[in-house]
Parts: C-alpha cells; sequence; structure tokens
C-alpha cells in the first residue's frame, strides 16, 4: 500500500486528549488527503494512552492508522524518530499531540516538499508572532527565546526557533540523518536540522499558528539544562564524525533526486502532489 503522506504523532501519557487529537487529524485527513496514514507512537505511556488511540482508529475512514508502543519509556526524540523510520509515505510529518500547531497548518510545510522546492521545513512560531494564539506564561516564552539563541549561537544554524513540533522530511533524503540519530530527549531537533544543514540540503522554516497548551511535558526549569547539554554533545559527535556517513549518504540522495528530475524530462515542479492539500492551503490564505 502507497500513501501520499504520513502524520507522526508521539504521545506520552496523552489519554485525556490524544482522543479529540485524532478526531481533528482525521476529519482533515479524510477531506484533503485520503490516502495518508498516522502513525501514533506511545512513549511507555501509564494511563492508557495506546488503548485510545486504537480506539479512535474506528473513526479513522480512509486513512491508514497504527500505534507503535515502546516500552519503557524513552524519550520524544526516541518516539519520533521510531515513527518517521516506521512512516512509509514520501513525505512525513510530525505533531505534538496537543495540537498547539492546528493540523490545517500542514500544506505549509508538506506542499513546499512536494514541489521540490525543500528538502526539510519546520514551523516556526518567531517569525510571525501575531500568528501565536495563544502565548506561553512569560517566564517560559521568554526561555524559549535564550534556548534558541544559545542554540544559534552553539551550532550556526541560522533559524529563530528549532523547537516547535511540527516539522516535515523528504524521507528518500532526510532518512540517512533521521537513522543516525543519537539524541533520545529534546535536543533531538536541533540534531536534526544541524545534521541536514551540514548536510546542505535544502532547509526551510516557515511561520505558523501556535497555541499554547497546558499539559506539556516540557520544563524550562528542568529541561533547559538538559537540551543545552545534548546540543554540546551534538557538537562532539559532529567533531568526531559520528554524522558523516549519514551527510553524505544525504547528498548522494539528493544528487540522485536531482538527477531523476533532469533526466525524466519532468516539468518544473510546481505542480502539488496532494491538490487536496494545494487547495486547502489555497482556501485557508484566503480566508
Amino acid at each position: 500500500m502507497s500513501f501520499s503522506l504520513s502524520i507522526v504523532i508521539p504521545a506520552f501519557n496523552e489519554a485525556a486528549r490524544l482522543g479529540q487529537t485524532l478526531r481533528t487529524v482525521f476529519e482533515y485527513l479524510n477531506e484533503h488527503v485520503p490516502n495518508s496514514e498516522v502513525i501514533v507512537v506511545d512513549d511507555g505511556s501509564s494511563d492508557g494512552t495506546a488503548d485510545v488511540a486504537e480506539a479512535s482508529f474506528e473513526q479513522a475512514g480512509s486513512v491508514h492508522a497504527q500505534a507503535i508502543r515502546v516500552r519503557p519509556n524513552h524519550g520524544k526524540g526516541y518516539v519520533v524518530r521510531t515513527g518517521l523510520l516506521a512512516a512509509r509515505a514520501p513525505v512525513a510529518l510530525f505533531t505534538d499531540a496537543d495540537l498547539s500547531t492546528p493540523i490545517t497548518e500542514t500544506p505549509k510545510l508538506v506542499n513546499p516538499i512536494e514541489r521540490g522546492e525543500f528538502d526539510l521545513t519546520f514551523g516556526s512560531r518567531a517569525l510571525d508572532r501575531t500568528l501565536i494564539g495563544v502565548h506561553q506564561p512569560w517566564r517560559r516564552e521568554q526561555g524559549g527565546r535564550i534556548i534558541n539563541l544559545i542554540v544559534r549561537l552553539a551550532t550556526g544554524l541560522p533559524y529563530w526557533d528549532t523547537q516547535c513540533g511540527f516539522k516535515a522530511f523528504r524521507m528518500d533524503v532526510c532518512r540517512p540523518i533521521i537513522e543516525a540519530a543519537t539524541i533520545e530527549r529534546f535536543g533531538f531537533d536541533v540534531e536534526y536540522l544541524y545534521v541536514a544543514y551540514l548536510a546542505e540540503l535544502r532547509l526551510k522554516e516557515i511561520a505558523v499558528r501556535w497555541d499554547h497548551n497546558e499539559g506539556s511535558k516540557l520544563s524550562v526549569m528542568r529541561d533547559t539544562p538538559r537540551l543545552l547539554e545534548e546540543v554540546r554533545r551534538i557538537r562532539r559527535q559532529v567533531n568526531r564524525g559520528v554524522y558523516n556517513a549519514a551527510i553524505a549518504a544525504s547528498r548522494v540522495g539528493a544528487k540522485d533526486r536531482e538527477r531523476a528530475l533532469h533526466s525524466s524530462g519532468a516539468p518544473s515542479p510546481n505542480t502539488d502532489s496532494s491538490p487536496g492539500l494545494a487547495s486547502a492551503f489555497k482556501a485557508d490564505a484566503g480566508s
């Protein structure tokens, strides 16, 4: 079975809201991308998260859905990687279980990849803060800004929000990087972006709508030191050549894709392979 889009949803103790999240996602995908799949990855939850997910699959309609149970708890980076590597579509997107970024923002990230313009796209809360409906508490928001500034200084990445939980990947090019990833907790976003940047893939930070939801698993006081240590670990691994093979494979994949496009005589990829997403984006932009 082939799919045009894979949606990965990492979940840890999300039984209370995952059912509504999946209903929203299935409704959207059935209308715009029915030949898609949803992969829920349960990170060792103790509240029946996976059971809620599987019960919700009865409402999946034309969308293929599966739950992957990870035991014991490993961390968000581990389960996102697990879900992405299980994805069977050429483009995969992961989104947080609370849908802080509405699923209707999907075309902003997926369409540029499908048009052949970028290899990895990611949502940003920093590029246009007027798109933020419900802000985080002041201290948490300022902490996030400081974290992103430190990440920029430590890695040289020219992006303003590496941590937004809404990212999409052209899998044939990005898979080697995902396979080589080592960060299992909150620094995994930086690892993906930094290694993809070193591989000279085409990355794009895109402003998305976003609302803070209570119940986030991230604690600024507890997790900021962990994140910064993970960034230092990524830097050390880059210097030791840990990612060299993945970078080389991604570059080869990108070149092979370009050669295939040119040799096939395909027109400039301005035609979206998911018309439903394209029309959804146009409708949203006009509203």
